[in-house]
């Protein structure tokens, strides 16, 4: 895997940062989330003006052999039928990117679909879907380490047209039951507790679908005993899951965030499946967390436990779970307001009022 100089924020502005949001002529304190998100935002840009210049958002599309074992509601093809109908504008994500400014860019990592005669969506397929990870890992290592640079790719793209702000949504059928893996695994938290019902999953359809994740899970352990016993803390135990279980798009949007905080771009990050990628990439990289900002949480059974794994705390809890970077979107407009209340508000000096704190 591609290594990464990821830094956290450098605090030698962060007096000044504060003082600045301190003296803006309001109550101290007053405007609550977000002066925290201002003071993020600043650090991250090591700046007492922020921007939030260029948003873009990347919506990563792949499947999962496992789909074949009937844990999700929705079959496969499913994937592709959204993912044209992205091109078309007809989706969540495509109305949320027009509302809110951000350019859009569909990407195939990894759909088991001929998408060559349609435009509007950038190939970069690595395969027609993982393997099914019920039988053996979902990737080889030489696809794990292409999907990580398709997100690489893909951000600097982002940054060669200006991109101070980025999100990223996925279009899976299948996706969560690798997030709960990821969450049993680096969370500690019993994999009962990480299953939940995905697009709609009823009772008896979210039991399968633990027996089967178990079942993985089982087979997983007992095939990396030996790696999981004496490389529990290391990076090579972490990657192991990833690989094992992880989607192109997912492993592409692990990539992505990478990238993004090794270049010092605000990552806004949503949903389940991708909270599960953050997760990951804090996993493999402590300080990248310092870039992201946790939009919201969403219905998805264990959700809140995730994110409480690297203690987040979101912006939103409007119950979506369609997915695609929803969340992220609808959060923007107050990550935006952070940013004007930093370069728009006056302070008292200047508007001559007196400062009675």
């Amino acid at each position: 895997m591609k290594e990464f100089n990821i830094q956290s924020v450098d605090k030698s502005l962060q007096t000044s940062i504060q003082e600045k949001i301190d003296n803006l002529n309001k109550p101290k304190g007053s405007l609550g989330r977000l002066e925290e998100l201002a003071l993020q935002i600043c650090l991250i840009q090591h700046t007492l003006e922020p921007s939030l210049a260029h948003p873009c958002h990347l919506l990563l599309g792949g499947d999962h052999g496992i789909e074949r074992e009937g844990v999700s509601v929705s079959p496969r093809e499913v994937t592709w039928q959204q993912m044209i109908n992205f091109t078309l504008g007809g989706g969540g994500v495509n109305m949320f990117c027009r509302q809110h400014g951000f350019k859009l860019r569909i990407v195939d990592v990894g759909v088991d679909y001929d998408f060559s005669a349609v435009p509007g969506i950038i190939d970069r397929k690595i395969a027609r879907g993982t393997k099914n990870f019920l039988y053996e890992p979902a990737m080889t290592e030489e696809e794990f380490d292409r999907a990580i640079m398709v997100g690489v790719e893909l951000v600097d793209d982002c940054i060669q047209e200006g991109c101070r702000v980025f999100c990223i949504g996925e279009m899976g059928i299948a996706n969560t039951s690798p997030s709960s893996i990821w969450m049993h695994f680096f969370g500690n938290i019993p994999l009962a507790e990480c299953i939940g019902a995905g697009a709609g999953l009823d009772t008896p359809g979210i039991r399968h679908k633990y027996e089967v994740l178990s079942k993985a899970v089982d087979n997983f352990k007992n095939s990396h005993l030996s790696t999981l016993n004496s490389q529990l803390s290391t990076l090579n135990f972490q990657l192991s899951p990833l690989r094992y279980f992880g989607g192109f798009e997912m492993v592409a949007a692990i990539g992505a965030m990478l990238r993004a905080a090794e270049q010092h771009l605000i990552i806004l990050v949503d949903g389940f499946i991708m909270t599960a990628c953050a997760v990951a990439a804090i996993k493999l990289y402590p300080a990248a967390q310092d870039y992201m900002i946790f939009t919201h949480c969403g219905d998805e059974s264990g959700h809140k436990k995730m994110l409480d794994i690297v203690g987040a705390k979101p912006l939103l809890q409007l119950g979506l779970r369609l997915g695609e970077g929803t969340g992220a979107l609808c959060a923007f407009p107050i990550i935006d307001s952070a940013v004007r209340m930093m370069n728009e508000m006056n302070n008292f000096q200047n508007a001559k009022i007196t400062k009675y704190f």
